[in-house]
């Protein structure tokens, strides 16, 4: 037979809510009150439902009207708990609903007697509110009052207290008048109180008188009870009230262990479900919600025959531990590239993630690491599968309770969705957002397999391929054009006043490059990337395509297409590329087209590693400058530079030396910093303060008429520096002392100085190599617009 469900607690819980949203919509509710709010909802509910059903009943009329108090009381508790968190409570209001709330007092009563329907359940549900009622309002007024007032309302809690450790405090006590005149009393001070009518000074001397009566009744009862304990049957610790004396129970302590592990399994699938996977809602507040696939595993483990549950719930399990590492995934990639995890692409930065952890911390740091992460994986999954077992078991054991729960749940889940209720901004208490991660990384697959055909399709569409050499760079002729890369060199660093000091360094530069007359324009560039993915930033602007993932780029790779290093080897330049976190085999620089490549082993650095970067920046530019611009009977040379000491973690920084100094590196062991992890702003600054202040000195002390410098940030930082929602624009510059240089991208609009201004003009990363080209080949007629080869659907 399936059990009745009783419908006055959920009716409750539901009016419950809707009275928080109204709350919420004209007063305002902050997280606190509504979790308050909802805790002691669900609390009534719960509890008053195992007592119904203990009882074999349903409420009464007077039961109703009681019902109706507790859920006016729950409106005052969110009140005063929202209160005390510092936002103002609104006393009119509070106090009105108390008044109602304590009004209704005499209703229940009266009803009971005239209907004939008084029983124990309902005198202890009536009693229990007005406890609760009390308790909030001494809380609400010990701010105003004082702290001690709080005994007014934790008096009756001892006493019951008191009566698990002393047997004879427990036990009916006989009928008097005097202990409900002192309970209306304090009702009504307290109200009086809250409404600010009186002084506080007034109010709390009134309280105090309430406290004395307080405590000359419970002194009373207390004195009674020592008198006739020999004659008072041992009692069992008061639960829920009943009208049906339950079987003989198990030691408190005994029944809660055995629902340890139930509780566990159950917080764990709510906390796999309702997890938020953006770092931004990563509070405890977001797991008060009710996850709808939370609804339907439990509707299934329910439904389906016992012989299929076991598969069932250790398939459900799996796919839950599943879940969580897609969520953790997410959460990963928010905080670090500012996007979530893609299932089609991403799996090839696992081997990126180990170079970057033996970088920082060693090749056996990095393989116990890795170790220890699939053990995490593999633990992770038996236990989610352990959970849902559990579980299953939990409801399959109690089959009449579990539909009655899951029957409130539902129409918990109907109401909150229906009337868009939200503790935490963005995340309504009517979850789905399970489903909505399915869905999203669903199409996100889906999108990477036409971008894939789509993508193939555009690669080679390039004008530039068949453009005669003699036409290309035209402008350029007899110049060394250094591409030089700055990791996480991002808007933010130039513009927010938390790095003011970076543009101080700006500033300086650019005085000084005046002085020695070189010109400087600047601007910003959108990446395709952010916090990561250096590669990327790179092969968008040397290809003059959108490269965002790593199909894009070894599609990219494949093709025929002519990125900047080409066209300056096929115009006579030296093509080079200096790339000194590289540590294998590099076939990319075939693509780029560079005759030379130097990697970490062949820049000849003896010094110290600082993090991530084998070697500074300012070794870098040296070793460069020596081995490929010193000579005088040369080509020019094209040369790509990825500078990297700006790269994360920022915990070891190093410091300018003279540049006569530096010849292998080994005076970097005495000239670094340290900087704390755990102010990654202070570090992720002084690098680049670093890198920034090398690039100019070494303009400084090598620049010549033929030099030609492009700076560029490959992308912003991390969101842990930038915070959510940054823009993905970074810094360009280009400096130049040939005024001829400058006046080729006069069209371009890039204002004077080292510091882009705010308003300064923002391309697409993949707009610039068409642009380049197009103004430093004046003779070159092309068939379409520079950067409109580059475009497509997928970028901003």
């Amino acid at each position: 037979m399936v059990a009745m469900v009783r419908s006055g607690p959920l009716i409750g819980l539901s009016v419950q809510i809707l009275l928080l949203a109204g709350l919420a919509g004209t007063v305002g509710l902050g997280a606190a009150g509504w979790f308050a709010g909802l805790a002691y909802a669900l609390v009534v509910s719960l509890t008053l439902s195992r007592a119904l059903h203990r009882a074999a009943r349903d409420l009464g009329p007077a039961d109703r009207v009681t019902l109706a108090r507790a859920v006016l009381v729950g409106a005052v508790a969110a009140l005063v708990v929202d209160g005390l968190t510092g936002r103002p409570a609104p006393v009119g209001l509070l106090t009105a609903l108390a008044a109602v709330a304590l009004s209704l007092d005499a209703v229940d009563g009266y009803v009971a007697r005239r209907t004939r329907t008084a029983n124990a359940l309902g005198a202890r549900f009536d009693m229990e509110i007005d406890s609760v009622l009390v308790a909030v309002l001494s809380l609400h007024v010990a701010t105003a009052v004082g702290p001690w007032v709080l005994v007014l309302g934790a008096m009756r809690y001892a006493y019951l207290a008191a009566g698990w450790a002393l047997p004879w405090l427990r036990g009916p006590l006989p009928p008097r008048y005097w202990r409900k005149v002192v309970a209306a009393a304090l009702g009504m001070v307290l109200l009086v109180v809250t409404s600010r009518l009186l002084p506080d000074t007034v109010g709390g001397l009134v309280a105090l008188a309430v406290l004395v009566l307080q405590l000359e009744s419970f002194g009373r009862d207390v004195i009674w009870r020592w008198r006739h304990r020999a004659s008072t049957p041992p009692v069992p610790p008061a639960t829920a009230a009943t009208d049906a004396a339950g079987p003989p129970r198990r030691a408190w302590w005994r029944q809660g262990a055995r629902r340890i592990p139930a509780t566990l399994a159950v917080l764990l699938v709510l906390v796999a479900l309702a997890v938020p996977r953006q770092p931004g809602l990563l509070v405890p507040a977001a797991l008060l919600r009710i996850p709808l696939e939370g609804l339907a595993l439990a509707a299934v483990l329910l439904a389906v025959p016992a012989r299929a549950r076991r598969p069932v719930a250790t398939l459900a399990g799996t796919l839950l531990g599943l879940l969580i590492l897609l969520k953790v995934a997410d959460l990963g990639f928010g905080t670090t590239l500012g996007r979530s995890f893609d299932l089609v692409l991403d799996w090839g930065l696992l081997d990126e993630t180990f170079t970057f952890v033996s970088a920082s911390v060693g090749r056996t740091g990095a393989i116990a690491a890795s170790v220890g992460a699939g053990l995490l994986v593999v633990a992770l999954l038996t236990v989610t599968t352990w959970a849902v077992l559990r579980l299953s078991q939990l409801l399959t054991g109690h089959p009449d309770g579990a539909r009655r729960v899951l029957a409130g749940l539902v129409t918990l889940w109907l109401v909150a969705a229906a009337t868009g209720v939200r503790i935490v901004p963005g995340l309504p208490v009517a979850d789905a957002a399970t489903t909505d991660l399915v869905r999203a990384h669903a199409a996100q697959v889906q999108a990477r397999l036409q971008d894939r055909a789509s993508f193939a399709d555009r690669v080679n569409i390039d004008p530039y391929r068949l453009v005669p050499d003699d036409q290309l760079l035209t402008a350029l002729h007899g110049k060394d054009v250094l591409v030089a890369f700055v990791e996480s060199y991002g808007r933010d660093v130039v513009q927010e006043p938390e790095f003011g000091t970076v543009g101080a360094v700006l500033d300086e530069g650019q005085r000084r490059l005046s002085a020695a007359g070189f010109g400087t324009r600047s601007a910003f560039l959108t990446s395709p990337t952010a916090g990561g993915g250096s590669w990327l930033a790179h092969a968008t602007l040397l290809s003059g395509l959108w490269i965002d993932n790593d199909q894009r780029h070894r599609t990219l790779l494949a093709s025929d297409r002519t990125p900047l290093g080409e066209a300056f080897q096929r115009a006579g330049w030296r093509t080079v590329g200096v790339m000194p976190a590289v540590n294998q085999p590099w076939p990319e620089g075939a693509f780029y087209g560079y005759e030379r490549f130097y990697d970490e082993y062949s820049l000849g650095y003896q010094g110290p590693r600082f993090s991530f970067a084998p070697m500074p920046d300012q070794y870098t530019l040296s070793a460069f400058q020596q081995r490929e611009l010193a000579g005088t009977d040369r080509r020019p040379v094209m040369a790509e530079l990825a500078l990297v000491s700006s790269h994360s973690p920022w915990t070891h920084i190093p410091r300018l030396v003279d540049w006569d100094s530096l010849d292998d590196g080994r005076v970097f062991h005495d000239a670094s910093e340290r900087s704390s992890s755990a102010q990654p702003r202070v570090g992720y600054r002084r690098s680049i303060e670093y890198t920034l202040g090398a690039l100019l000195s070494y303009v400084q002390r090598y620049g010549d008429d033929d030099l030609v410098l492009i700076m560029v940030g490959d992308h912003q930082p991390a969101p842990v520096i930038t915070g959510p929602g940054a823009s993905r624009d970074v810094p360009v510059h280009l400096v130049a002392r040939d005024p001829a240089v400058l006046e080729q991208i006069a069209g371009w609009g890039w204002p004077d100085g080292l510091r882009p201004a705010p308003g300064a003009p923002v391309w697409r990363m993949d707009d610039f190599r068409d642009r380049f080209l197009a103004a430093f080949s004046p003779t070159l007629a092309l068939p379409v617009r520079p950067g409109q080869g580059g475009r497509d659907a997928s970028s901003p």
